[in-house]
């Protein structure tokens, strides 16, 4: 499914009045100077981070009185490690068991937003296997990584009866599975199925786990208890902004913000970019459930509370955690933006 473009001059009048708006209403607004934050990715650039590029190509970060600079991750770059030593001001972090992890080794780290409401883990299948639903992946051979053996397979085995003797090592290339027509492949939605398609010719089948109860966050922003006790008002401009940011990516003119993304990631392309975002739309990975409601980087106790019975019960974190340490909904809920959704 395509992103739906509006007409380029009904685009730019719509964009100028959304960021005339911002401008009006961003509490830091009447700033004369504006305050540095860097903010740094878990990968390298690409359209899952878009909203974050999108504030800083559209003067949204600017209209919230902030200069942001975007760091972005890869395999040879630790930015939490960055955010922890104090070099960074804020982190994407991955998923909620980070945080979790945070508070069980006692690193003051704290999620203030969740920018995608559902986790875009998938488990690929070829169409010969007639995969319908998640039970149906049992019987396959399935592609796991180390850290997907240690987090998401251990909720597919307590709660769906799932068996590691079906799994074998996932090294990041899609030729084994591809092989293999009574296999299972773990991705993302928004890259794999696409890599797949290329390399191979076939449409893979998609089962996103957050579809079947998997319910961590993904995509969270995370800072310092000590940033939140010292600069609150600086860490509530920069989640209304990147929020306002994810608006503007999704439902408006991203070109600015793709332009940046290729130019740090000159490996990416236009066709992975449009790919990306169509089923971050498609799969509602930033805007569904409760974003409706409350707005993008929405979180609730009762969401957490669950997803860390879930992995209780699969023994992936212990009950010793206070995991209402990981977060703070201080900063979220507050229906930012909102009104940068299209109507239906």
């Amino acid at each position: 499914m395509k992103p739906l473009l509006l007409p380029p001059a009904l685009t730019a009048s719509l964009a100028s009045l959304a960021l005339s708006v911002a401008a009006a209403i961003a509490p830091a607004a009447a700033q004369t100077t504006l305050d540095k934050v860097s903010f740094g990715t878990n990968w390298v650039a690409e359209a899952e981070h878009g909203g974050f590029f999108q504030a800083v190509a559209d003067g949204t970060y600017r209209n919230y009185g902030l200069d942001v600079s975007i760091v972005p991750g890869g395999p040879n770059n630790n930015n939490r490690m960055l955010l922890i030593a104090g070099k960074l001001d804020f982190f994407m972090s991955a998923n909620t068991l980070q945080s979790f992890d945070a508070v069980a080794n006692n690193v003051p780290l704290v999620a203030v937003a969740a920018v995608f409401q559902k986790d875009p883990q998938v488990l690929l299948t070829h169409p010969e296997s007639k995969v319908v639903k998640l039970e149906d992946l049992k019987p396959l051979t399935l592609f796991v990584s180390k850290e997907g053996i240690t987090s998401y397979f251990q909720w597919l085995k307590s709660e769906y009866g799932f068996s590691e003797a079906k799994v074998r090592p996932y090294t990041f290339n899609a030729q084994p599975f591809i092989a293999d027509k009574q296999s299972a492949m773990q991705g993302y939605v928004t890259s794999e199925p696409f890599a797949v398609e290329k390399a191979a010719k076939f449409k893979p089948g998609i089962v996103l786990l957050a579809d079947y109860g998997f319910n961590t966050y993904s995509t969270l922003i995370e800072t310092r208890s000590d940033v939140i006790d010292k600069k609150p008002d600086l860490v509530q401009r920069f989640v209304d902004a990147s929020i306002i940011g994810w608006y503007h990516y999704l439902y408006g003119d991203n070109a600015a913000a793709n332009a940046m993304i290729k130019k740090l990631n000159p490996e990416m392309t236009d066709e992975l970019l449009a790919y990306s975002l169509a089923k971050m739309k498609e799969y509602g990975i930033v805007d569904s459930g409760d974003s409706l409601r409350d707005g993008i980087g929405a979180m609730n106790d009762e969401r957490y509370a669950s997803f860390f019975d879930k992995m209780l019960r699969a023994g992936v974190v212990h009950s010793d955690i206070d995991f209402r340490k990981a977060y703070t909904l201080r900063f979220v809920n507050k229906g930012v933006g909102i009104d940068l959704r299209p109507k239906k």
